[in-house]
């Protein structure tokens, strides 16, 4: 398994690869900013979302500010296309694979990434660590 994590040079995107780097997990960096997404692959990123464009646009960045766009009203190939033109309008990093979608770098959510088997052994340990023994053995 591969992750692709598109993102700007940001601490959010840095945590992220560390992150991947530290749990043996492949991963392929792109920086939207030299290379912006193309409308095909902004509309992949879109398909696996659950709340739409609202997931994926930075509404506190400077560029959304800037532009003074009511996006809601956009067609949606006219918004890819403005997000193509202004990348600095995603949330950074954007982080994919053939299954799963996160948009920011969250610790929590992040394990999603893990592998099923270390995702459980690492439950079992915690549970050990943190559980009283009279829990474990009901």
């Amino acid at each position: 398994m591969t992750v692709m994590i598109y993102g700007a040079a940001c601490s959010s995107t840095r945590k992220a690869k560390e992150w991947f780097r530290k749990n043996n997990i492949n991963y392929i960096e792109r920086n939207i900013l030299k290379d912006p997404l193309t409308v095909p692959e902004l509309q992949q990123i879109l398909s696996r979302t659950v709340e739409g464009t609202e997931e994926i646009i930075s509404t506190r960045s400077k560029v959304y500010k800037e532009l003074d766009v009511d996006i809601d009203s956009l067609p949606l190939q006219e918004l890819l296309t403005l997000i193509h033109k202004h990348p600095r309008l995603l949330r950074s990093p954007i982080m994919l694979d053939e299954k799963r979608l996160q948009v920011g770098f969250h610790i929590d959510d992040i394990r999603q990434f893990l592998p099923r088997k270390t995702r459980e052994r690492q439950w079992l340990q915690w549970r050990m660590n943190y559980l009283p023994m009279t829990e474990i053995v009901k």
